[in-house]
């Protein structure tokens, strides 16, 4: 992704500040070992721990990499490419999203 100078007129928005930080996550982590452009099972672990770590917090699988991996990996090359990352991220998103509405919800009943 190409890089552009931000002055107030170019500055990017929320939106497009998030997209280039999720592409840029992505790719801290893949390559490292093999191929560059996809996360291996060691690097979509080092990527979970560091950048997930207060989501992945509460969870006490030792298989939970494992799982991730095998949910991600649609086209079964061990591997998770970038659309699968998507995938993952997307599925957070949506699942932060009930909690946070539902916490909304809870509070305003209690008023």
């Amino acid at each position: 992704m190409a890089t552009r100078q931000c002055t107030p007129a170019t500055m990017p928005s929320q939106l497009e500040g998030a997209m280039d930080t999720l592409i840029r996550v992505f790719h801290n982590y893949s390559g490292k070992e093999g191929d560059k452009y996809k996360l291996n099972k060691g690097e979509l672990k080092d990527l979970l721990q560091n950048e997930l770590e207060h989501f992945l917090a509460s969870q006490k699988d030792p298989s939970l990499v494992d799982n991730i991996m095998k949910d991600l990996d649609s086209n079964r090359d061990n591997e998770v490419d970038f659309n699968e990352f998507v995938i993952l991220v997307a599925a957070l998103t949506v699942a932060c999203n009930e909690f946070f509405q539902e916490t909304l919800k809870k509070k305003a009943k209690a008023k």
